[in-house]
Order: C-alpha cells, then structure tokens, then sequence
C-alpha cells in the first residue's frame, strides 16, 4: 500500500512527503499546511475484521483564512460508512444518496477535488470533502469512521495497522524540511474479540497491559491505550497490532447480531457469521506428480513473440495435471475440445498445433472463449486455473469481467498485459479470482515473468471446499458471494454468511458449521459451534463489510447491460449500509451556524443548508518526485487572496511565467464532468511489474542459449541420448557415450544428468528459467533409484568442464 497521509488540506499547489497536502486553485505555489492539533482513535476487533472510529482536529495556525479540505487515502479492503466536520461556524455531514435522484448540486470547491484528481503522486482512492474557510486561530474536527478486513499473518494474527491519516508521522511534516518534531498527539483505544479467545498481543509500540473482561478471555480490551507522538516518535514507522487468537485452527466463525432497528430479513437485520477459512496446506516437493488443470488463453496477436516463452511454460507443467490451450480471435477454438492429461503424446500435438502468427485481423473474441471455457466441465480433483494473455484492450471489456466475477469461485485467473489500456481489465480479473496480474513491457522478459506466476499456480491447494450448517428448525444459512471450491496454499478466505428466519426451538443455543475438503487425496473435515444469540457492540462492522462484499459482486453484472436489477440492489444495498458504490454518491450537507449576534425574530429561523463538494475520487498519480520545497514561485498568501476571484487578473500579474499552467477559474459550471460507471479501476502497470535478476538482454540471451535444450526435454523431465542433444552440449554423440558411466543401464539417465550439469555450467545458473523444468528432471532421476549418482556427476562434470555440485541432484 502507498503511504499518503493527506488528512486536512490548505489551499496550495504544493504538498511534501507526509502528504499535507497545500492545495491551491492555479499556480503551483507553496503555502502552509494545516497542522493536526489531536487524533482520538478507537478501534474495535472481532477477529479478521475491524471498526475504526477517530475524531481528527486541526487548527489554522497562519494569519489568514484559508479554503481547505478533507482527503483520506482509501486501502482496497477499508470501506468509510459515516463522515463529519463541526468548526465555529457550521457542521458538515458527507450523506449516500443515489445519483439519479440528485436534484442539487454543490456550488463551490470543485477545483478542488480536481486538482487533488490530476496532481497526487500517488495512484489510489480518496475520500476527500470539501470544508469551506477556516479563519486564523480556528479549528475543525473531523470525525471519521471506517470498517476494515485484517490481514491474516502465516502463523494465524489478524494485523492491523493505523492509517498515515490518522498518524501522518515523518521529520518532513513540518513547514521547515529539517524538522523532526510531530505537533500532534495520539489518544489510541483498542476492543479485541474472539469466541476462541485472545492469546497475545504484539504491538511496536508501547502498549498498555490487556484487561480481560470475561473470564474465559473470550473479550479483551486495552483501555486507554495512549501513544504521545507529541516530540520525536519512537522510531519512524507505522503504528501496527498483532493479534493472535486461542486454538489457531482451519476455520473459525463469529456472529455478529442485527441492528435491532433494520426490518427482520434485511441485510442489517438479521446476525451475520463471519467465517475465516485458512487450511493448513504443507509445502509441495517440487517437480513431483501434481494435479491441477492449467487452461492457456493466447491472443494470437502477439504469438510470434511468445513462442519461447510458451515452450519454457508448457515444459515447466508438472505430470499428472491436465492442460489446453484456446488461441482467441473471431472463433474461440481449443487446442482440445476438453482439457487433456499432461503426457508426452499430448504435449508434443499441442505444440505442433499452435500457430506461429495470427491468421486474422479482426477484433479479440476473449468473451466468447471465455464462456467456452466455463462450459467446459473441468477434471474431477482438479483445480483450474487460467492463464489470460491479452495484447489490447477487448471492446467488451465489462462483459468479460462480469463472466469472470461470475464464475469467481470455481476458478483462479493469472492475467498478463502488455499494453497500459488492458492493465485495469488483468488486474481484475486476477483480484476476483484470488490470482496475479502482470504488466509485460519487454518481449525479453515474458517467459521469466510468465514462469514466476506458474511457480505460484503450483502451489498446493485444497480442493472440493464446503461448508454445511446444522441449525434448528426454520433457521437458514445465505453465503452471501458463495464458497470457493479452492484455497491455495498461504491464502485464506473471509466469508460472510447471514442467518435468516426464526427458529422454532428457542432452547437450542448454537449451530454448528462443518467445513470439508479434500488435501493430498485425503478428505479433512472440521467442525464448530458458534452462537445463535450473539451479543455485540452494534456497531456492525461484519454487516457493512458484507454489503461491501455484495457491492462488488453485483457491480460487474450491474454495469454489464443485465437489466435494472442488480443496479437496484446494489444502489438499496448502498443506502442501507452506508457504504458507497458506482450508483450512489457522496454529498456534503453543510449547516451554517448561527452567530451570537442575532436577536429576536432572526434566532427563530433555521440554519442555512447548503451542499458541498463529498466524492470518492480516483487518484492516477503523476510519478513526479515529491518535494517539500515549492517547485514553482513563491507568492505571499494574501496577494493569492486578492486577485483569487478573478483569472483575468491572475493572467495578467503572472503573464510571460511560462512555468504556470493555464487553467480557468473553476465555478459552479466548471464541475468535473462524471465519469461513465465501470467495474474496472485505473490502474498503474508499473505497480505490478514482476522484477526478476534477468531482464532485457540478459534474459533474452539465456532464453537463446537454453531454448534448444528445453525444446528436448520429454514431459516426465528426462531427456532422450541423442544427436541433437549432443550438438547443444557441443559435444560429439560418439564421445557422450564413450564417457557413460559403465554402471549407467538407461542412456536417458545420463542425458539428463547432462542436460541438468550443462544448465549449470561456468556457474551459469538458468535460476528463473528453467528451476521447474529442472525440479522436474531430479526429480525423475530420484524416481529412478540411481545407484551411481554421484559418479554420473563427476563423469557429466569432466566432461562438460564444469563443477557442479552434489546438492543440485539432492545428493
């Protein structure tokens, strides 16, 4: 995640490293910040999920009155659900409301939200609310609350850590650049509850010894918790909890009870069981039998760069799995008409079948290879998962991520990209299917980075995933997003299932949850119990998540052209929870107050409302190296005061500055234009960029050099004694077999001993190449018993004048 604190922002064209940000109309000028003065922060956990409640005030510290605003980076799992501001003379209030029934529009403060838009750094969402003026000497508090998904570390805590807003720590907050002193303090409370207990507490920093509510430590609480950052910090780094909870296991569920004020059968009405799946999956031996099925998508577009990195990821599948491969364009044509084992037959008719170029030219049928594939029924105990490679942008580019999202737990997606417009579209797919997404900006650079995204497809999972409920009669359980049938290997899952109904026998106290899948062959079963009378602080951080959940569910179907219905549900689900999505909007209710002045009748009328800039915007970033020194002129703040209303008399005072950029006065008419709804976000392909120890011509060098002898290897990883092989060795065959070991009965068995020493040679180690197709040779060489191992090494070694060592064989 990309730390920007932003917080409360002054009216100025600059902003420093911290990201107090000085937020000006037109010119690129450096004024003041506008200083944290406090921040009070409660945090309340129920094991992977988290409620955060914060009251934030700032004060003006300059001599004049200044325009500002609210701006809060926004992290992909956080979702804001209340925002309000009260200073002197009025209270702000951000309110849902969907965006067709608008009637009203802000009247000022727009430029601001634009400028915040196009001149952040950093790529990413943000909350910002424009606030209006704050004089000299005043303040504002800001009161923000947000819910949150946890982490979950390897070894079981759910990690949470404070945002940079909320603690905008660094020496370089300050005006003067040196500075090193923080003029805020931190008040920071945290509630920890798990029906399976709280076990211990990490924090780096100080932190208050836990006081235990209950007696089974089923609640804990750490009262007051307060961290003075008012001088120098203990050390520069964000604030962060480790909570670990009793009896780590794979499954664990929380309810979580309605709000008693939401119809019975609402989404906020009924309990919500917050269920956490994370197996225990063991570490897989490389280049042994692996089931799976791996489904190639190739735009035949770019096939004529990608031959060697097509060869180098078809030798790398491991035996016992099932692959195909669709080569899109108009028609969407498998290579089979169902996915086919790996073996050496079908592995050499896939390759003979791929084309070398594109036969067409016209437009990508992604969509329909897709639906083809998903009609395809998958292998019985086999985990499937798709390798997209996309050169452009498909046109239909919402109905692909509505099919993927649609499908999303039956599958996973590892998406490569190699133009900037598609990157948004291969980052979405990989994100809802628990996959990766890659940004390919060199052809020398494909086969390494399309190599690393099989290595994690390889990793074991466990398959047939699902969850069965015994509840007493006229109960019943909705997995709102439904059960992934897999989990790989360091991934978890967080679900969220609501009870509906009224149960009959109101003496049975607890349902219970049996989780099943099958691991390695073996079927596993777990089984709990959970509450059917929950208590809770109300504050229902598991229901707005759910709906967070269901929001992004329903948004590639909504704006997919499927009728009016998801979009209804997703705008009634919106209003309901508090949590924004594409149809609905933030606006800012600002109520003006009534000075102590007015007298008699003027007392009895009613504050003036008025509406205000409130939106969730979307930061593309601008890769300029920040400084907190101003990067233009500098102009005294009252001359910007003075000639701010009109633009005629900016231009004139700055004409012949070239440096200044040209923009109109912003007003009431000049409000950005909205954006047309999408399910895909902007996306940095520079984010995602897989960086390996070979790139450019190195890469491509290694990939020439070792191409010939990879393009040997069989599909159980031997290779054939044969003339080919010799004259890649560049050693004649006669000679091969006159140095054979004398104990060697297999021919093959020396070949790929050589094969295997001549990857290493001169200490050349094809590492990022050829690890999985080389696991897989050893790993047929193990199989094989080989008594004189060894002496195969040390004959391979004289000959090939190399000094490979026994521990490359496992020796």
């Amino acid at each position: 995640m990309w730390r920007q604190s932003f917080g409360l922002l002054g009216k100025s064209y600059a902003y420093d490293t911290t990201g107090s940000f000085l937020l000006g109309k037109w010119l690129h000028i450096p004024l003041y910040p506008v200083s944290l003065c406090s921040a009070v922060v409660d945090v309340a956990i129920q094991d992977y999920v988290a409620d955060v409640a914060s009251e934030l005030i700032y004060q003006n510290k300059s001599q004049i009155s200044t325009e500002v605003l609210f701006a809060f980076p926004l992290d992909p799992h956080m979702a804001i659900y209340s925002f309000q501001a009260h200073s002197e003379d009025a209270n702000i209030q951000a309110m849902l409301r969907d965006e067709v029934q608008q009637l009203h529009e802000a009247a000022e403060g727009w430029e601001n939200l634009e400028y915040l838009r196009d001149q952040s750094q950093y790529p990413g969402e943000v909350f910002a609310c424009f606030l209006g003026t704050l004089s000299p000497g005043s303040e504002v508090v800001v009161t923000l609350r947000y819910v949150q998904e946890l982490s979950r570390e390897p070894d079981g805590a759910a990690r949470f850590v404070l945002p940079p807003t909320l603690h905008p720590y660094t020496k370089l907050y300050a005006w003067n650049c040196l500075s090193s002193k923080l003029h805020y303090s931190l008040l920071l409370t945290a509630s920890l509850q798990s029906p399976r207990g709280v076990a211990n507490v990490q924090a780096n920093f100080t932190l208050t010894p836990l006081i235990y509510t209950a007696q089974d430590r089923s609640t804990a609480q750490a009262p007051l918790l307060q961290v003075s950052l008012a001088g120098s910090p203990p050390s520069k780094h964000d604030l962060e909890l480790l909570v670990y909870f009793g009896d780590p296991s794979a499954v664990s569920a929380v309810v979580e009870k309605g709000d008693p004020g939401a119809p019975p059968g609402s989404l906020l009405g009924d309990p919500m069981v917050l269920v956490m799946l994370a197996p225990s999956i063991p570490e897989a031996v490389p280049g042994q039998r692996q089931s799976g099925e791996f489904i190639f998508l190739l735009d035949t577009t770019f096939l004529e760069h990608a031959q060697g990195s097509l060869l180098f990821l078809l030798k790398s599948l491991p035996l016992g799995c099932y692959f195909n491969i669709y080569c899109y364009e108009e028609t969407s044509v498998g290579i089979y008409p169902r996915s086919v084992e790996y073996t050496q037959e079908n592995l050499t008719e896939a390759m003979r079948r791929i084309p070398s170029t594109s036969s067409s030219l016209g437009d990508t049928n992604l969509l329909g290879t897709l639906r083809s594939v998903y009609n395809t029924p998958r292998p019985h105990g086999h985990t499937r998962q798709l390798f997209i490679f996309m050169a452009g942008l498909p046109p239909d580019k919402e109905a692909i991520a509505a099919e993927v999202c649609h499908h999303r737990n039956n599958h996973r997606c590892f998406s490569f990209c190699f133009s900037e417009d598609s990157a948004a579209l291969a980052m979405a797919l990989a994100k809802e299917t628990g996959g990766e997404a890659t940004y390919v900006s060199s052809d020398n650079r494909m086969a390494v980075v399309v190599l690393k995204c099989l290595k994690q497809a390889l990793k074991p999972a466990a398959e047939g995933v699902s969850l069965s409920w015994t509840l007493p009669r006229g109960l019943e359980v909705e997995v709102l997003g439904g059960t992934p049938q897999s989990i790989f290997q360091g991934q978890h899952s967080l679900l969220y299932a609501q009870i509906h109904g009224q149960a009959q026998d109101m003496t049975v106290a607890k349902g219970t949850m049996t989780l099943q899948y099958s691991l390695d062959g073996q079927d596993v079963t777990h089984t709990i119990e959970f509450p059917l009378c929950p208590k809770g602080d109300g504050r229902l951080a598991g229901h707005r998540l759910a709906a967070r959940c269901l929001l992004k569910r329903l948004l590639p179907e909504a704006v997919s052209g499927s009728g009016d219905e998801p979009r209804q549900r997703a705008v009634e689900i919106s209003l309901t929870s508090g949590i924004i999505c594409p149809f609905t909007s933030y606006v800012g209710v600002r109520t003006s107050q009534r000075v102590t002045w007015y007298r008699r009748l003027l007392a009895l009328l009613p504050p003036r409302q008025s509406l205000i800039p409130c939106q969730v915007i979307e930061l593309r970033g601008s890769h300029k190296v920040s400084s907190c020194y101003g990067v233009s002129i500098w102009v005294p703040p009252g001359w910007l005061t003075a000639v701010r209303a009109s633009w005629l008399a900016l231009r004139q005072l700055t004409h012949g500055i070239a440096a200044l950029p040209q923009q109109g006065a912003c007003s009431k008419a000049c409000k950005p234009p909205r954006q047309s709804i999408s399910s895909l976000k902007y996306v940095d392909p520079t984010e995602f960029v897989f960086c390996s120890s070979i790139f450019g011509r190195q890469c491509s060098e290694a990939i020439a050099e070792c191409q010939e002898l990879v393009a040997l290897q069989n599909a159980d990883g031997s290779w054939a004694l044969s003339s080919r092989l010799a004259s890649v060795l560049e050693v004649h065959e006669a000679e091969i077999k006159g140095k054979m070991p004398g104990e060697v009965m297999e021919p093959s068995i020396w070949a790929t001993v050589l094969a295997v020493t001549w990857l290493h040679r001169h200490d050349k180690c094809y590492q990022d190449l050829c690890e999985l197709l080389e696991a897989k040779a050893v790993t047929w060489l193990c199989s094989r018993a080989v008594p004189q191992l060894d002496k195969c090494l040390e004959a391979a070694n004289t000959l090939l004048g190399s000094s490979v060592k026994p521990s490359v064989f496992r020796l």
